[in-house]
């Protein structure tokens, strides 16, 4: 059971589902754009209006096309939606008054059981009243005109979902176990929360192919159309590994393509998604085509990632059916040691997001990258490390005047970021810095994640 109550939006492409969903969640986490059919898998967010919470679920445009094409898997996906929720906000435009796509969509919700609450948004103003009175033939209780851009007709809302969520609340609340005593008090030494585990790549690359194999439904929608998913959307799975159970949020994403071929308005946003998605995780995975390689695009993806301070992990999907694949292996991984030189032993795995193969060890793998990503060392073992590296190989001194390196602390985790202080360490070499960071991932764990070295100058009180 879920601990809120489950609401979807649903309604014909185009009448404002993704902007309602927007304003429930309090930010613009739905893409919105003027075209129809910018939303197409269904997302999730935690929704609130005036004290309710509840999980609000935002859906792609309800159209009647055949269940192969992708209209027809989105409408799949949507229908789904409906049929797990509590209760349906069945939207239509006010404006455009009710239509006959509008007409069959509510002779559908009749046949379900999920309540329906009808929304007539975009009702501001006299052009919204026709829509309204129109709206009453669609066979539902009183309609509620809503203003989802501007944000009337909410008190309207609530009134309608209230009794919903309450209804809800107060069951779980049955449910749920009497509390322990002292258990309240336990939590001084907790585990890190939910590992946040993006996917990344190109389009086709079978990002949601992987995460419906993850997860083993049908929940993204695929398809051998490029470019298919458009939000970053989140998935929240468990994975259970020798009789634990680990929660994971996998972050689906957009296909990136090479900057100069992203000239849409709808594919810029869906980048900007993706990157976002990016800077909100811990792990990354770069699927790679196996049946394609490794391109430059690849590359850039990755810098990114690292850019960002991520954890980086590259995954050669469609491994199943590459072509030579050791030599396909053994390739990538040295273009990788070449093109991401400034961190070394990002892991490369080979998987299959079609028959399942690897998955659990990407998994694994991904839970030991952010084990790495979120260490602290001790500042004394540190230290202790820091004096062998100076004194094994001091730093030069140029023009003749010395650099002195006296200690090293770690300011932060996530990425692993170090302070350096001494005199004069801004005329210290990069390669010197590289040596030091290199130390670090060999001597004290830190391989295959980025690791941030920062210098500060003591001051010297006889400078002037």
């Amino acid at each position: 059971m879920s601990r809120f109550a489950t609401i979807a939006i649903v309604g014909r492409p185009n009448v404002g589902k993704s902007t309602l969903f927007n304003r429930l969640v309090g930010k613009r986490l739905a893409l919105v754009d003027d075209q129809p059919g910018v939303t197409r898998d269904r997302r999730e967010g935690d929704g609130q209006l005036l004290g309710l919470e509840f999980r609000i679920v935002d859906t792609a445009g309800f159209e009647d096309y055949d269940a192969a094409t992708l209209p027809g898997r989105m409408r799949v996906q949507t229908e789904k939606a409906v049929r797990e929720a509590d209760a349906a906000l069945f939207m239509i435009d006010g404006r455009a008054g009710v239509t006959p796509l509008d007409e069959e969509i509510a002779r559908w919700l009749r046949s379900e059981d999920t309540p329906i609450i009808l929304l007539v948004n975009k009702a501001e103003g006299k052009q919204g009243e026709d829509g309204l009175m129109e709206s009453y033939s669609l066979g539902f209780d009183n309609p509620i005109a809503l203003s989802a851009e501007h944000g009337e007709g909410v008190v309207d809302l609530f009134d309608a979902l209230r009794p919903i969520v309450e209804a809800y609340d107060a069951a779980e609340a049955e449910a749920l176990p009497p509390p322990v005593e002292g258990e309240e008090d336990e939590d001084e030494d907790a585990p890190l929360g939910p590992m946040k585990l993006a996917i990344v790549g190109r389009p086709n690359a079978g990002k949601s192919t992987l995460i419906n194999r993850m997860i083993g439904e049908d929940r993204l929608i695929t398809g051998p159309e490029a470019g298919i998913t458009r939000d970053s959307i989140r998935v929240d799975w468990q994975w259970e590994n020798d009789g634990e159970v680990h929660e994971i949020q996998l972050f689906d994403t957009a296909g990136m393509r090479k900057r100069a071929k992203v000239v849409d308005k709808l594919e810029k946003l869906s980048v900007a998604d993706a990157l976002h998605a990016v800077d909100f995780a811990e792990v990354v995975v770069l699927l790679l085509d196996a049946t394609k390689g490794l391109e430059a695009q690849d590359l850039r993806i990755a810098d990114r990632v690292l850019q960002e301070g991520r954890a980086l992990i590259v995954a050669l999907n469609k491994w199943d059916i590459a072509e030579d694949p050791s030599s396909l292996f053994n390739g990538v991984r040295n273009a990788l040691d070449d093109g991401l030189s400034q961190v070394k032993g990002v892991p490369v795995l080979s998987i299959s997001g079609a028959t399942g193969k690897g998955i659990d060890t990407l998994v694994r793998v991904a839970f030991e990258q952010r084990e790495i990503w979120t260490n602290r060392v001790s500042t004394a073992r540190l230290n202790r490390w820091f004096e062998g590296a100076v004194e094994n190989n001091p730093p030069p001194a140029p023009g003749g005047k010395r650099i002195k390196l006296r200690y090293i602390t770690q300011a932060r985790t996530r990425p692993p970021t170090f302070v350096v202080f001494g005199t004069r360490t801004d005329s210290l070499p990069g390669s010197y810095e590289r040596y030091l960071v290199n130390g670090m991932r060999k001597e004290l764990g830190f391989q295959g994640v980025p690791v941030r070295l920062n210098f500060r100058n003591s001051r010297n009180p006889y400078d002037e």
